[in-house]
């Protein structure tokens, strides 16, 4: 990965051009300032465009090494929420049987 010659992008230029497209939205704008309360920050996706390009115009290991850590960010950022609930292990031994009606629904 270190090297220029056979290293890409982990995403083609085109996708950054489009996540950064989409942030600057107004759609996109409302919702998140409707579930975050502030303002959408679209310059990481700007900065990720303009690496990639760098990247295929000059070979910069400056944009390669931006892209890099860039992603990296992305994935741990996903990886840092934990699941809401534990995946069981099988089903409930009484799944089979018939909810419990209520006298007050009869």
């Amino acid at each position: 990965m270190a090297d220029g010659g056979g290293w890409r992008p982990p995403r083609p230029c085109e996708a950054y051009r489009a996540e950064w497209k989409l942030c600057r939205s107004a759609g996109h704008f409302l919702h998140h300032y409707y579930v975050h309360g502030e303002r959408p920050d679209c310059e990481q996706w700007r900065r990720d465009l303009d690496s990639c390009r760098e990247w295929e115009d000059r070979r910069s290991t400056e944009a390669q090494r931006s892209l890099c850590e860039s992603e990296r960010g992305r994935v741990q950022a996903a990886r840092k929420h934990a699941l809401v609930w534990t995946p069981r292990q099988r089903p409930p031994a009484d799944w089979h049987l018939p909810l419990p009606q209520d006298e007050k629904d009869e």
